[in-house]
């Protein structure tokens, strides 16, 4: 063997170390200036996107124009796990008013945030009205998987903020009700903008029908979990034995069950932690299933991060200043007044309504979206979608990852 070959170079073995140093990197270099929680989100992509510029062999994943089904198979797996603790880290549910904020955010905040967004991508991008609807949709949830510093803590620990228990059940439950709305857009590309002819088949089947099979999944799911898990055999049940993949493969079951029913799995996994917690709730499995849970999310968010800002180059060669025009005003006017808005009679105190309103990070879920319409339909805007898309995720990232720990800190001193 010559010392050309010895010495070869292999791009996998390059990426596998660049992602390595990237995530230690992302971990560690804050501590060396401050002693609170890192922020490692956006120190990802912007370390992914260097490293891709510098050593274009670190760039392990495909451009997610020419290879979405990859890209949506990946976030849709960090989504679900995401999605399950989400419900999971939810202590308490009653009484049922402090849901209201939670409510007013999903049923009045999202559907003005997709409004406003759509009529900005009309009216200052020139986008279709299919492609407006569906950037309206893809950007409008909160991420359940970059929300964690907004989120209640860990089952069994009790520090349920009203603010944190509001973003922490909106983010739980926005991205399957933002489904619809992708839908609406993939209805709209396919048909054109004319209600007559697909209206009420759009309300019946997407809003009605899979957001209630999603919902009753979803709750019958933990239900038979939870009896696996803790009722049979009563001398020696699962809970006190296994360990967490076995919920996690009921996660799968339930989810992929779902969407064959053609349900909102979304929206499934979601009911079926919050089923799941109800049941045997000081049980030590309970915690024991988040922090497994939470150990893969964490591992798949930093993997996607760092491929996400490995392509960034790439996605964002297209950027306009359009595009930075309308993802600033989406984070620092449209989200705020939306939220702002509609928690109006919430009787929350403003500094928490405020911090409610702000703090909507997008991320993972947008990228799960905009793939799998991709998937499904040819837009006529899918490059501007992108780098529209790319830019607001990196945006939402830097702003709220870093000023998030303030913010919270300021509400519950």
């Amino acid at each position: 063997m010559d010392s050309d070959s010895f010495f070869a170079l292999d791009p996998y073995h390059i990426a596998l170390a660049v992602i390595g140093l990237i995530v230690i990197s992302a971990q560690w270099l804050p501590r060396l200036v401050s002693r609170a929680e890192p922020v490692f989100a956006p120190l990802m992509i912007l370390f992914g996107a260097g490293a891709a510029m510098l050593i274009p062999a670190a760039a392990f994943m495909p451009d997610p124009r020419e290879a979405p089904l990859l890209w949506e198979r990946m976030s849709e797996l960090a989504v679900i796990v995401a999605l399950f603790g989400t419900g999971m880290r939810i202590d308490t549910i009653s009484p049922w008013r402090k849901w209201s904020p939670t409510a007013r955010m999903l049923g009045i905040a999202m559907p003005l945030t997709i409004a406003a967004v759509a009529l900005l991508g009309v009216s200052l991008e020139g986008l279709t009205v299919a492609g407006a609807i569906l950037l309206g949709a893809v950007i409008a949830p909160t991420d359940p998987v970059l929300a964690a510093d907004v989120q209640v803590g860990p089952p069994q620990e009790g520090r349920e903020h009203p603010v944190r228990f509001t973003l922490t059940t909106e983010a739980g439950l926005n991205d399957g009700l933002a489904f619809p709305f992708v839908y609406l857009g993939l209805v709209v590309a396919a048909e054109g903008l004319n209600p007559s002819a697909w209206a009420l088949d759009w309300l019946v089947w997407d809003v009605v029908y899979r957001i209630a099979v999603g919902t009753v999944a979803g709750w019958a799911g933990g239900r038979v979990l939870a009896f696996v898990l803790f009722s049979v055999p009563r001398n020696a049940p699962l809970a006190d034995t296994g360990s967490g993949v076995l919920a996690l493969a009921g996660v799968l079951l339930c989810y992929g069950s779902t969407e064959l029913l053609e349900g909102y799995g979304f929206i499934a996994v979601a009911a079926m932690g919050l089923t799941l917690r109800r049941e045997e709730k000081d049980h030590r499995f309970h915690r024991r299933l988040h922090d497994f849970t939470e150990s893969i999310e964490h591992a798949l968010t930093a993997l996607l991060l760092v491929a996400l800002g490995s392509v960034l180059p790439l996605v964002l060669a297209d950027l306009t200043w359009r595009h930075v025009v309308i993802a600033l005003v989406l984070i620092l006017i449209i989200r705020p007044v939306s939220g702002w808005l509609s928690l109006i009679g919430s009787h929350m105190p403003h500094r928490d309504r405020a911090v409610v309103a702000v703090y909507g990070v997008r991320g993972i879920g947008s990228i799960y979206y905009l793939c799998y319409a991709m998937t499904h339909m040819d837009f006529v805007n899918e490059r501007e979608l992108w780098s529209l898309v790319g830019l607001v995720i990196l945006l939402s990232t830097i702003l709220h990852g870093f000023s998030v720990n303030w913010a919270m800190r300021r509400i519950e001193d």
